[in-house]
């Protein structure tokens, strides 16, 4: 088909009335007279740009957000997709559109707009104005659910920062309530002692965010000194690190209370896990590593939240091993995959050795199964609720663990005991042999113990 022709095909999709999306809408009854509906903050209606990709890949899209909106407490009471080559800069979904959504918003009862893309702040007041009800856009949205979720002072922190960066990106263009510059010739009869120094609310409210992302990034960094200490003594110790990585609820933080009795929260809910959580844990040969949960992963997860976050995903970039994991039982778990590794990708951890885990099999088809079996060979096949899987997980994460790379013959005296357990907690012992001046022990270990163990050495 010429360029031409398909211009004309997509041209003839956009006189297209919006498409219903069917399936979205939590309702259970529908109920139209309004004397009867409940009156709700929240009650939503999606709205989808479809501009690449398949028809299919739009409705995955467009159901993610719904999931993402019902877990940020809103009733999703309907959702629609417009195909475009790229969305309109003016409302996002064209002129043309605006008057179906306005009738679509009324017709539910709908107060809010969710569109499933990030939008300029005229997009934004234009489609508000003209549908009446208040319009976000899926980062704002994210956004939100963090601010929910976040527990701990770094958390909270690195959640503000994000929003305010959000924020300050689109101040412009939403002063339809913010003074008017009143320096000057002072008019609406402010009159003498109202003239200021000619500097709008706009100004203000901007320059005010500018103090406080500030004042923010200098807490964050006094909390990313506390745990480069942590890190720092990790090292030290030469004690590999695991982190678990993977999109949003492919059930990261229930492997980590299975693996290791953690308690973590788990919930069926998008970014249940913000703040990392680390534990220590030892092989069945007996080395300890420690295996850290990270906040999950989505699609276009906005550039503010990568930044604000970055320190927290620092246990990711620093890992020596990633159990990146997967749900199997997700329509698209292929695409999970690929929005991951995008993911490390811009945050400098695409070269660290993965060990891909398929999360959910109990619950997941078998075709998709084979499906992700032919792709990844080399993948673990687990079950965090009904626990198959896990002891060849757990065989595998011993095997892919980093081997201390110096060889060192030490004899030990015997008051010396806190060194021989460090061997095998952290090393690797090839051949120990009481003898009755001390332990001899052949091993490979880090080079910062094999430094401790120099004064020991044996030939």
């Amino acid at each position: 088909m010429s360029f031409h022709a398909e211009d004309e095909q997509l041209e003839l999709e956009e006189r297209q009335s919006l498409q219903r999306v069917p399936g979205l809408s939590t309702q259970l009854v529908d109920i139209s007279e309004v004397e009867y509906r409940e009156l709700q903050l929240e009650r939503v209606v999606l709205v989808s740009v479809w501009t690449s990709g398949t028809q299919a890949d739009a409705e995955l899209s467009i159901f993610e957000l719904k999931k993402l909106a019902e877990t940020a407490g809103s009733e999703v009471l309907d959702g629609v997709i417009q195909r475009r080559k790229v969305p309109d800069p003016s409302t996002y979904i064209g002129r043309g559109k605006v008057a179906e959504l306005r009738d679509l918003v009324r017709e539910t009862g709908a107060d809010t707009v969710i569109c499933d893309g990030e939008m300029q702040a005229a997009q934004l007041r234009n489609l508000e104005d003209q549908v009446g009800v208040k319009v976000i856009d899926r980062t704002a949205l994210i956004l939100d659910i963090f601010a929910q979720h976040a527990r701990s002072a770094e958390g909270k922190a690195q959640v503000e920062l994000a929003q305010l960066q959000y924020l300050r990106q689109r101040l412009r263009g939403w002063g339809g309530n913010l003074s008017r510059q009143v320096g000057g010739r002072a008019s609406g009869g402010v009159g003498i002692g109202g003239r200021g120094p000619g500097e709008t609310k706009l100004e203000i409210d901007r320059r005010r965010i500018g103090h406080r992302i500030a004042a923010l990034r200098r807490r964050l960094r006094e909390l990313d000194a506390v745990r480069e200490t942590q890190r720092a003594s990790r090292r030290e110790a030469s004690v590999p690190s695991v982190a678990l990585v993977g999109y949003t609820n492919a059930g990261k933080s229930s492997l980590l209370n299975l693996l290791s009795g953690a308690g973590v929260l788990v919930q069926d809910a998008l970014f249940a896990t913000l703040d990392p959580v680390t534990r220590r844990l030892r092989t069945d040969s007996g080395r300890e590593y420690t295996l850290t949960d990270t906040v999950g992963f989505i699609r276009h997860l906005p550039h503010e939240l990568v930044e604000a976050f970055r320190s927290t995903l620092e246990e990711t970039v620093r890992a020596d091993l990633l159990l990146h994991v997967v749900d199997g039982s997700d329509p698209d778990p292929f695409g999970q995959v690929g929005a991951v590794r995008q993911v490390l990708g811009e945050i400098g951890a695409g070269d660290i050795p993965e060990l891909l885990v398929v999360n959910k099999i109990d619950v997941a088809a078998e075709a998709m199964l084979l499906a992700l079996r032919g792709k990844y060979p080399s993948a673990v096949f687990v079950s965090a609720h009904s626990q198959a899987g896990v002891p060849e997980l757990l065989a595998r994460i011993d095997a892919e663990l980093p081997r201390p790379g110096v060889r060192v013959q030490v004899l030990l005296p015997y008051e010396r005991g806190d060194l021989l357990n460090r061997i095998h907690l952290t090393g690797e012992p090839l051949e120990i042999t009481h003898t009755e001046h001390g332990t001899l022990v052949s091993a490979l270990v880090s080079a910062a113990l094999a430094g401790e163990l120099a004064p020991y050495a044996h030939e």
